[in-house]
């Protein structure tokens, strides 16, 4: 395979798991992830959401890369 493939491989296999996870684990509502409710409409933006994903992504790239 080229390099080109292995990347995309990967990248489909980490999108799996992760979609794969999120439905046994409800990722979106840990402390620190900012709701602002007013009326009809609800702001959602999900900070300790995003950075527990980095983490989490950067861990599982960093051993692919390392184990490559």
């Amino acid at each position: 395979m080229t390099g080109i493939g292995k990347l995309l491989m990967t990248i489909g296999v980490v999108i799996f798991i992760i979609g794969f996870l999120m439905q046994f684990i409800h990722i979106g509502k840990l402390p620190g992830d900012i709701v602002i409710k007013k009326g009809s409409t609800t702001f959602y933006f999900p900070i300790m959401t995003s950075v527990v994903l980095s983490i989490v992504l950067s861990l599982i790239f960093y051993f692919i890369g390392k184990f490559r």
